[in-house]
């Protein structure tokens, strides 16, 4: 127990610590007069202590003196989270209903120090010197590490570089000289002075007119210029003396953009941010954000609390892609955050999307939001024709169909460059026996193994778990087991084996090793130098392949029926923006779809480039059954090592939800997750539905305030998600 000398109410202090405790700690801070909210504190909790973030100061009121614990330490080599950091977590941890702890220690930078983001946002690289010397330097040496980090990375600034060692300051500039490293001007294309179209033109006039806070959908076809669009927003901004933050759903976006970025504005102070950056580097970025440096932060969706003190404007592209919501941990949309942010700071926002988000479309719709068109592709391109393949007629054989061989054999007489998109990785989903039916299948989770063929291995792709190939049926003796199905691996074997004159690259989350790796393979297809490529998602959105005048699609059917109620639109933005990869540099392009179902609805309107008419038949569809963005939804989920507890949980909490007695609101039976069981855990979920969001807010508060108090059996865990994606 801290000391209990008297003290006064004004020097009471609340804390948030990363517990899972919706509330405040309130600690006496009269031993430390020059404490202020903003401020990491240490503070004794339990049998230990804690680190955590002062929050407020408050009155004893009744709370006995004897009882409260004084703080411990003061982190004084920080400055402190300002008050508009806070009230963005407060608004995250009430509307989401997340533990403010929690939300605290997820928004806040991972090593808060006195590090001081340096304005020279110099990028380096090794040099071939410097390759050639890395194995001749000691194995501690900084220079050697340096050099190391630029080898696997192919670039990184100086914050990144200083966040390695304390010495990387005085060892850059030798490196530099010695010619080990060099200065990495922004590579870029070369842009020729642009004039804007008439659609970026009234979008831009639309925008620059914005004196305070209004969101915008910006809705442009692939290829339509929105990047040009935000580029001319945010040199708007650094004229006027503003930040700017841009957004984007994936790390894998971030090099190209900021490659372009950096080109447009070469004196202007950019910084990165995601979560694949060193704690070091994400600090510096940070502080640099803080302290007004930056004049550019771009980064994924944890970007979205970085404090901003001469906050312009906010854009997030791709504002439809499902990575803005975060849906482990503390659950939250980042684009909703971001909205939410702009008018708290009273700044413009921008969304940008080829295919909506059908929440935003009707915010658009209802004058919410202002719906700004970019109906045509920048400079001569047009939008790529969309073919069907009808696999009933064409039957794929090693997943490509006649007409699909014929069209890539046509690219690569011209000597143009093709993309087949499989949204599956691995060489076959499936490693089954045909004399017994034994099936590979997870031990943790209720799914089959991927098998992967290059190294001879199952994978489970939801828990990681891992194992040799065997070399006969387990439950048989059978030697004659086979995988089934294809993902990206036999899709590329498929393609080695039809056209061995071809180049071929494969890019997968299993094929990509690190930042410089990444970027290295986008430039062999941005440089022409590979004739096809095989890709799943990471290549479906915001790159801009010149070569490219063919996308095939190959095993889009599987998601026209599945349980979700948003398959359908997932489906429709990825096979569009997978589509707009083709012909975006003049040359006509084409999207050849395999299917057998080429009389679908979603088939057609894809064929017309209709996104309009697609999205109207869906929200008309779901007006009618009451779902989202028509109605609104609360997903309870619970995890334990068996599933009767997680059902046991959900039943009472079923039975607190209907005793509050609100009216309009629909609370569903507990069930069994249609994965049930994953890492090691049985899962279930509840569903609460709601035509009215105050009447869904009016259960939601009390409710979980009554959910912390019921009682739960060992290992038992429970998420409440607000406004869920996946139902």
């Amino acid at each position: 127990m801290g000391s209990t000398a008297a003290f006064s109410p004004q020097r009471l202090l609340r804390v948030a610590l990363a517990r899972p405790i919706p509330t405040l700690f309130d600690y006496d801070a009269s031993g430390h007069p020059d404490v202020e909210p903003g401020m990491r504190v240490r503070v004794p909790f339990g049998r230990g202590e804690l680190w955590g973030i002062a929050w407020a100061w408050c009155d004893a009121g009744a709370l006995d003196p004897a009882r409260i614990k004084s703080l411990l330490a003061v982190d004084r080599a920080a400055p402190a989270l300002p008050a508009g950091w806070r009230a963005l977590v407060e608004f995250v941890a009430h509307y989401y209903q997340q533990p403010i702890g929690e939300v605290a220690a997820m928004a806040a930078p991972p090593a808060i120090s006195a590090t001081r983001a340096s304005r020279a946002s110099r990028r380096f690289r090794a040099t071939d010197a410097g390759r050639a010397a890395l194995d001749a330097l000691p194995a501690r040496d900084v220079g050697r590490k340096l050099i190391a980090a630029l080898v696997e990375a192919g670039s990184l600034n100086e914050g990144e570089l200083r966040a390695l060692s304390s010495r990387a300051g005085v060892v850059l500039e030798r490196l530099v000289s010695a010619g080990q490293i060099e200065i990495a001007l922004p590579e870029a294309p070369a842009e020729a002075a642009h004039v804007p179209g008439a659609d970026q033109q009234a979008a831009l006039d639309a925008l620059l007119a914005d004196d305070g806070f209004a969101v915008s959908l910006l809705h442009g076809v692939t290829g339509s210029g929105k990047t040009e669009v935000y580029l001319r927003l945010i040199d708007a901004q650094i004229a006027a003396g503003r930040q700017s933050l841009l957004l984007v759903p994936e790390i894998a976006l971030t090099p190209q953009l900021q490659a372009r970025v950096a080109a447009r504005f070469p004196r202007a102070c950019l910084h990165v941010m995601h979560s694949e950056m060193s704690d070091g580097a994400r600090a510096m970025a940070w502080a640099a954000a803080q302290s007004g440096e930056a004049d550019i932060l771009l980064g994924t969706r944890l970007a979205v609390f970085a404090p901003l003190p001469r906050l312009g404007c906010i854009v997030l592209d791709e504002e439809h892609d499902a990575s803005f919501r975060q849906t482990e941990g503390v659950r939250y949309s980042a684009r909703d955050v971001a909205v939410w942010r702009a008018r708290n700071e009273d700044v413009p926002i921008v969304l940008g999307s080829a295919t909506p988000s059908l929440e935003s479309l009707r915010h658009a719709i209802d004058g919410r939001y202002r719906w700004l068109r970019l109906t045509t592709r920048a400079g001569d391109a047009s939008l790529p024709a969309v073919h069907l393949i009808d696999t009933r007629v064409f039957r794929a054989n090693e997943g490509l169909s006649q007409p699909m061989g014929k069209a890539i054999e046509q690219r690569l007489e011209r000597g143009e460059q093709t993309l087949l998109f499989i949204n599956r990785r691995g060489y076959a989903p499936v490693l089954s026996c045909p004399a017994c039916g034994w099936a590979a299948g997870c031990t943790q989770c209720t799914a089959n193994l991927v098998l992967h063929a290059a190294d001879r291995r199952l994978r489970c792709h939801h828990c990681g778990a891992e194992g040799p190939v065997p070399h006969a049926c387990p439950k048989c003796g059978n030697q004659d087991i086979q995988g089934y199905g294809r993902g990206t691996q036999r899709l590329e074997e498929t393609l080695a084996s039809r056209f061995p004159q071809a180049r071929l690259l494969r890019i997968d989350r299993d094929n990509v090793r690190g930042r410089g790796h990444w970027q290295q393979q986008l430039d062999l297809i941005r440089h022409g130098e590979v004739d096809l490529v095989v890709g799943t998602q990471l290549l479906a959105k915001g790159h801009d392949f010149p070569g490219i005048t063919l996308v095939g699609v190959i095993g889009a059917d599987a998601s026209l029926h599945a349980a979700d109620f948003r398959a359908q639109e997932r489906l429709f933005a990825q096979l569009m923006q997978v589509g707009g990869r083709a012909g975006r540099a003049g040359t006509a392009g084409e999207v050849l779809i395999q299917t057998a179902q080429p009389e679908h609805p979603l088939f057609a309107a894809l064929r017309a480039h209709d996104f309009d008419g697609f999205a109207r038949s869906q929200l008309e569809e779901r007006a009618l059954l009451g779902l989202p963005p028509h109605g609104f939804q609360i997903l309870l989920s619970a995890d334990a090592p068996e599933l009767p507890p997680a059902l046991d949980f959900l039943a009472a909490a079923r039975r607190a939800a209907q005793a509050l007695e609100i009216d309009g609101v629909q609370i569903y039976d507990a069930v069994p997750m249609r994965m049930v069981r994953r890492a090691g855990r049985e899962r279930a979920q509840l569903v609460v539905e709601s035509r009215s969001r105050p009447q869904l807010r009016a259960l939601l508060l009390p409710w979980v305030a009554n959910l912390y108090r019921l009682r739960v059996a060992r290992g038992l865990r429970w998420h409440i998600d607000v406004d869920p994606l996946e139902v």
